[in-house]
């Protein structure tokens, strides 16, 4: 089972032994620092318009106009002892090659959870779940009537 944080903190966490020749003691990384850098990493991604199924970034539009942005909108992860499973739905450019920013996600966050978190990767998923067309950012949004 997925631990979604997109909605908050979630309250496990993860602990990671410290590296030989440090000090002694633990480090605990919570899922949802996990996510946001997974979520960081891939809006990161060339042809990565945005994280998230459409409910999801409704909800980001408004935390963007508050300026509270979600960084791990459209991110579930799983983090065991030593390894982390990724989740990520996103939202393409037009046109690019769907599978080319898929694996370029998976790269991405694949890199960030070795370097960053320091942690195996058991396997990143993603989803595309929509394609922005640039043309839909065009006009103010409000259409003709068709009918008088």
């Amino acid at each position: 089972m997925m631990a979604n944080v997109t909605g908050g903190t979630q309250p496990k966490a993860q602990v990671v032994a410290s590296q030989p020749g440090t000090a002694a003691g633990k480090t605990t990384i919570e899922d949802a620092v996990v996510a946001k850098i997974a979520g960081i990493a891939a809006r990161e991604v060339s042809g990565v318009y945005a994280l998230g199924g459409g409910a999801a970034r409704m909800v980001g539009a408004i935390r963007d106009a508050l300026n509270t942005t979600d960084l791990s909108q459209g991110i579930s992860v799983e983090v065991g002892e030593t390894q982390v499973a990724v989740d990520v739905t996103i939202v393409a450019e037009y046109p690019v090659s769907l599978q080319k920013v898929a694996d370029d996600v998976r790269t991405a966050i694949h890199r960030a959870m070795v370097e960053l978190v320091g942690m195996d990767v058991a396997e990143v998923n993603v989803t595309v779940n929509d394609v922005h067309i640039p043309s839909d950012d065009e006009g103010d949004g409000a259409q003709e009537a068709r009918v008088q």
